[in-house]
């Protein structure tokens, strides 16, 4: 159901009650009214455990002491080049240009070389931890003492969207399965009543690879679902009412819809459907204030702007949308996710310019969340991600000049990070081999990722169940999924 800004008449025809709601213009869209119409009067309820399944957003308590209490995931979609960014690997460099010994599996064998590429850029030691990081990275390089580098990513496959299903829904290539956010919404509701739970944060210039299955609610209610802001103002459509329905004429649309929801529900009484919550519309009059504020960066100082890259066009754009994560999370988001149009970091030729460039886009408003959570006391509570689906391979693709040299696919070891929320800040964990083929040693997947985030709000993944079709299903799909708790503080 979709509420749009429409003018009045002097004379109401008459019309059903679903009509009216899909005519009346309060102004907030549909944006106010897939929130309002999750939210419920009761109070707290217990944990989610083993139980029926709930179809509210209510502030459940976690299952044991949290850690975290909100998440932004700065996906990366394309796979970042480990060996290039985060992973320096000089036996790579030694054997530059020669002939790799071991098997590799191409996604583009028409383009395939088994010449390895040594990394065109060069890394050293930063911060008290001395994690080597590449010279893309200088910004992320302050703030790494906060941040755990993962080495040892695996997917077990090259592809793309099996691989982003796999971090967002638990299992390869699977469609049809909710996301990390999805699950821990259902698990922990929102603590905000003013705002809705999940929320992602688009691309101007489109959507990711895989498009709203990123954000998909799959067979949980659509109240699950991650809500998306336009990535450009209005961010969201009709929030304030037209001059001519708003004051005394807003206030009396919403008596008259709270009269008709009791008409309604006197004849269908314990009914706990949609339509019965719509007497909960009245909250929309707040997220026409909250959402108001919260997506006003105005309010920030003009250091705050300058720290995000706001005074910059390059870093501008994704600046502004890691700055609106934290003014969301800080105001009680549960779960806020920032993509990226298309994959931009599937270099797959001209590495060394295309991989430059996103870095430019991306490192100094990455940094600046990380520094301005931690310095507003934000980080301890709050969980950031940074990572893409796969990595890169060893060997040179398009091989010939060195400005056209690029990378295949790689999912049998990459890097991603963590930072904040009871994660241990300035270590490395995992290895890959050699030459950044194979993750070697602690070797880690999604579903151990899946089951760490969960650990960190205080849940244990598989005690988190919806029931759909004749199973119990759970984040990790009842797959091999463990706590990785030598990451957390």
């Amino acid at each position: 159901m979709i509420m749009e800004a429409s003018g009045m008449t002097d004379q109401v025809p008459k019309s059903t009650r679903r009509q009216f709601l899909e005519n009346t213009g309060m102004g907030v869209g549909a944006l106010a009214l897939q929130w309002i119409l999750a939210q419920e009067t009761a109070q707290a309820i217990p944990p989610v455990l083993k139980s029926k399944p709930h179809n509210d957003l209510l502030p459940r308590h976690p299952q044991f002491e949290p850690r975290a209490k909100a998440m932004i995931s700065l996906f990366q979609h394309g796979g970042p080049s480990h060996m290039d960014l985060t992973d320096p690997k000089p036996e790579l460099s030694k054997y530059d240009g020669t002939e790799y010994s071991g098997d590799v599996q191409f996604s583009f064998v028409n383009e395939a070389s088994k010449k390895l590429l040594g990394s065109p850029f060069q890394f050293q030691p930063h911060g008290e931890c001395g994690t080597e990081l590449s010279e893309l990275l200088p910004h992320t390089a302050k703030v790494i003492d906060n941040i755990c580098l993962i080495r040892s990513m695996h997917t077990g496959a090259n592809g793309h969207e099996v691989s982003i299903r796999y971090f967002h829904g638990g299992i390869p290539a699977v469609l049809g399965r909710p996301t990390l956010g999805s699950w821990l919404t259902y698990a922990l509701g929102s603590e905000s009543q003013d705002l809705p739970a999940f929320m992602v944060l688009a691309d101007p210039g489109g959507h990711p690879v895989d498009g709203a299955t990123n954000w998909s609610n799959g067979f949980m209610p659509s109240m699950f679902q991650g809500t998306v802001l336009r990535p450009k103002e209005p961010r969201i459509f009709n929030l304030q009412p037209p001059k001519h329905l708003s004051g005394v004429y807003q206030r009396q649309n919403l008596d008259f819809l709270q009269t008709l929801n009791r008409q309604h529900l006197s004849s269908h009484p314990g009914e706990a459907d949609l339509e019965a919550r719509i007497a909960s519309y009245e909250l929309a009059a707040k997220m026409q204030t909250a959402a108001s504020e919260a997506l006003d960066i105005s309010q920030e100082t003009a250091a705050t702007h300058t720290m995000y890259g706001l005074d910059n066009p390059e870093t501008r754009e994704y600046g502004t949308r890691c700055l609106l994560a934290r003014r969301l999370v800080e105001r009680g988001v549960r779960f806020v996710q920032l993509f990226h149009n298309g994959q931009p970091w599937d270099n797959h030729s001209s590495i060394k310019t295309g991989l430059a460039s996103i870095c430019r886009k991306t490192d100094q408003p990455v940094a600046a969340l990380v520094a301005d959570l931690r310095q507003r006391g934000m980080l301890d509570s709050t969980l950031v991600h940074w990572g893409g689906e796969i990595g890169r391979l060893p060997v040179t693709q398009d091989h010939g000049t060195a400005e056209k040299a690029g990378r295949d696919h790689n999912g049998q070891g990459f890097s991603i990070w963590m930072a904040g929320g009871g994660i241990r800040g300035g270590m490395t964990f995992g290895k890959t081999d050699d030459f950044g083929h194979h993750a070697i040693e602690n070797v880690m997947t999604p579903n151990d990722f899946q089951a760490t985030v969960m650990h960190l709000f205080g849940l244990d993944h598989q005690a988190v169940v919806f029931p759909h079709g004749n199973q119990q299903q759970i984040i990790t799909a009842n797959r091999p999924a463990r706590v990785v708790n030598e990451l957390i503080g």
